[in-house]
């Protein structure tokens, strides 16, 4: 890694040529957040909703959401998780049990004080006066005091013991500022519970499924990052050690793609989680959670994405290879769309997500439908394919200049194997960005040189830096924050960032 005096460049690939044509605007180069909104708008994924905060997940999104939450239940349900459902109100007395928890989220929560509405003295809606709740409820932000109010119950004896829970949901924090995807008020989320006999086991599953989320966001999101303890600044609330994984985005700012925490005993004290041990005595459980959300989704867009749309990594894409009859006249658009529904039925019998896009409009029109939604593969049927028995194809990731005539045998043996180069070719250069643009800085002068030139990337720094009072300062001036102390650095520099 290069020093922070000599660094390269980590602004957004530049703006694009005027003469040359780009689905979206603005690019990246010229404003990144917009164009993300824009890619989302036009790859029709999500859009805002009439509740403040939070997103309707339109059929493309949603697809791609469930791809994502289908391989990881199946991962999880592997290691010996159980799947269940909670509440989605929490009593508020369930919070102030733990303090540092309740602390922690306090000015996030939404609260519900009535359970009914009645007329307005302007003819509208108000809550009634009569029916304010006993004990008002708060809208989850997380479950750790609801389901280990139920491990309480659960939980009798080391026989009961390990219980290991998770639950797919939504959950609400009251964030100011949101953006789809991203940081939204509500969200979608996987939320791991488990209860354990001893400390080394927690610590073992905490870790453990951090390591599931690093293999899966590389094996099927296609992109890599930093893993490792958070300083205690950026801890869970309550807990006694978190671990996150952080990932680049491409205008240099860093994204805590999934978090696993330590919970030690703090949460089952306070909530009465207790068994009887192998000796007779009673002790108290030792928990962990863990979570990855719907703002990896949004992670994903920002790390692959260019300035026509979507790039799909191939492993969760909801169509991997849409199929598009190029129609010149009337009269051979039959044969024409039979030939090209076959080739869909192989593909699909062979296991790919395929579609054929009939839609009554120009092709051209169509090919730019299947870029900015990044389908990792388009393929091409005319007249000429058809009379050849073979198919013109191109890859997303690489653009018009991969265009490649093959037969249709010739293309469904090799169909694999170029969703697969495009996986590698996404992460090798998620990887090569991300090498590229961490940092290393041995002062606070460094780190002081590299954010007032207006850079940006992640800088690694020795850990005993934190010490310095005027480092913090200036971090809390620019809005930099501490993301993790890397596993392969063992405890000896921690990475600075500014984050989504």
């Amino acid at each position: 890694m290069s020093n922070a005096a000599q660094q390269k460049d980590s602004s957004p690939p530049a703006a694009a040529p005027a003469a040359q044509r780009t689905a979206i605007s603005p690019t990246r180069a010229e404003n990144f957040p917009e164009w993300y909104q824009e890619v989302v708008k036009a790859a029709d994924m999500a859009e805002n909703s009439p509740v403040r905060g939070s997103m309707i997940i339109k059929p493309y999104g949603w697809a791609l959401w469930e791809n994502m939450t289908a391989i990881f239940d199946k991962w999880l349900k592997n290691y010996g998780i159980q799947n269940a459902y909670f509440p989605l109100l929490i009593p508020v007395s369930f919070l102030a049990k733990e303090a540092e928890h309740v602390e922690g989220f306090a000015k996030e929560c939404a609260v519900v004080t009535h359970h009914r509405l009645e007329k307005g003295p302007n003819g509208g809606l108000i809550p009634s006066p009569s029916a304010e709740l006993e004990e008002p409820y708060v809208v989850r932000p997380t479950s750790e005091t609801i389901i280990g109010d139920a491990m309480a119950r659960w939980i009798q004896s080391y026989r009961d013991l390990p219980l290991k829970l998770n639950q797919w949901n939504n959950v609400m924090r009251w964030e100011m500022r949101t953006r789809l995807f991203l940081r939204t008020s509500e969200f979608l989320w996987h939320e791991g519970h488990c209860a354990f006999e001893t400390a080394d086991e927690a610590r073992a599953d905490a870790l453990h499924v951090m390591g599931l989320y690093k293999k899966f966001f590389q094996d099927y999101l296609a992109f890599t990052g930093y893993d490792g303890p958070k300083t205690a600044e950026e801890r869970f609330p309550g807990a006694d050690e978190t671990f996150g994984f952080e990932a680049m985005m491409q205008d240099g700012k860093a994204l805590q793609a999934a978090t696993s925490h330590d919970l030690g005993q703090n949460f089952s004290k306070s909530l009465g989680i207790k068994f009887q041990g192998r000796d007779g005595k009673e002790a108290h459980a030792w928990t962990t959670s863990w979570a990855y959300s719907t703002r990896t989704l949004g992670g994903m867009i920002m790390m692959h994405g260019d300035d026509d749309g979507i790039i799909m990594p191939p492993r969760v894409a909801p169509i991997q290879i849409m199929i598009l009859p190029v129609v010149k006249n009337e009269s051979e658009s039959g044969e024409l769309m039979e030939f090209c529904n076959k080739v869909a039925e192989d593909l699909k019998k062979a296991g790919f997500a395929t579609q054929v896009d009939g839609r009554d409009m120009r092709t051209p029109d169509k090919m730019w439908s299947a870029v900015k939604k990044g389908i990792p593969v388009r393929v091409e049927i005319g007249q000429r394919e058809m009379e050849q028995n073979s198919v013109t194809f191109v890859r997303r990731d690489l653009g018009r200049e991969s265009k490649t005539t093959a037969t249709v045998s010739a293309f469904m043996a090799a169909i694999q194997g170029v969703l697969d180069d495009i996986h590698n070719t996404l992460l090798n250069r998620h990887k090569n960005f991300t090498a590229a643009n961490t940092f290393d800085a041995k002062s606070t002068t460094e780190i002081r040189d590299f954010y007032t030139a207006g850079k940006t990337g992640f800088v690694r720094v020795p850990v005993e830096l934190l010490n310095d009072q005027s480092l913090n300062q200036f971090r809390k001036e620019n809005a930099i924050s501490t993301r993790c102390m890397p596993f392969e650095d063992e405890g000896r520099s921690v990475l600075l960032a500014k984050s989504y």
